[in-house]
């Protein structure tokens, strides 16, 4: 996929089921990171818990959320958005699956990207 506005940062099956990988940012403060549900739906969204900045990629998936592991707040993975009535979101990234390989917005990863 030649376009310089997404960056290919590997294939969805490096990302476990359910699960979540980090991906490398130059110049940006927290990595990004990178879901997968158990039916295999793909989410981005930057690696930073808006109640404390806690990392989410370190959170349990379950159907289409993330609990934060310091203090369980649930995250939307769609939206980004936190769960009544907790009040927040986490930056959504974009990012497309092309032939099993995961692409984010360029403006987003800073650099060539790849796994933390």
């Amino acid at each position: 996929m030649a376009d310089e506005r997404w960056v290919e940062i590997g294939a969805v099956e490096d990302v476990p089921r359910p699960g979540a990988r980090r991906v490398k940012r130059t110049g940006k403060p927290f990595p990004i990171a990178v879901f997968r549900t158990a039916d295999d739906r793909v989410f981005a969204l930057v690696n930073h818990c808006p109640h404390r900045g806690a990392p989410l990629s370190e959170g349990y998936i379950s159907d289409c959320t993330v609990s934060c592991a310091l203090h369980g707040w649930v995250i939307d993975l769609e939206t980004g958005k936190a769960q009544a009535p907790d009040e927040g979101a986490a930056a959504k990234v974009p990012l497309q699956i092309v032939e099993g390989r995961i692409y984010l917005a360029a403006w987003a990863v800073a650099a060539p990207g790849g796994w933390e």
